[in-house]
């Protein structure tokens, strides 16, 4: 047994340790910084909500539509393969066509929504 045989073994166990904690860290010091950023713009006689992004939901309605999108897709693509034998090409083919779809849709549905709160 070599060394290439015993080491494999331990980094597929550590690593997704490793990875997370890295994260945790990370996490962490993300945090400390913006708190020490916000405390130097109080302490310059600055209100920190001035810095503050209005909360939007256009992520969770861009991701919620891909996320439909694929799975018409999935189901788009089985009903493919079963009815004409296409393999993988058909879910692959349907889960990008019904996933860039739903992208689509939800920029349709922002760009309205942006439309009626600017005029």
């Amino acid at each position: 047994m070599n060394d290439n045989e015993t080491i494999i073994p331990v980094l597929g166990i550590l690593m997704p340790i490793i990875i997370t904690l890295g994260a945790f860290v990370m996490l962490t010091y993300v945090r400390k910084f913006e708190n020490i950023e916000r405390m130097a713009i109080i302490d310059k006689g600055l209100s920190p909500d001035l810095f503050k992004k209005a909360r939007s939901t256009s992520g969770a309605l861009r991701a919620s539509l891909l996320l439909i999108g694929g799975g018409l897709g999935l189901l788009m693509g089985y009903w493919l393969d079963n009815a004409f034998d296409m393999q993988e090409v058909a879910y692959f083919s349907m889960i990008f066509l019904f996933g860039g779809a739903g992208l689509g849709v939800a920029y349709l549905i922002e760009e309205k929504k942006n439309k009626q709160q600017n005029s």
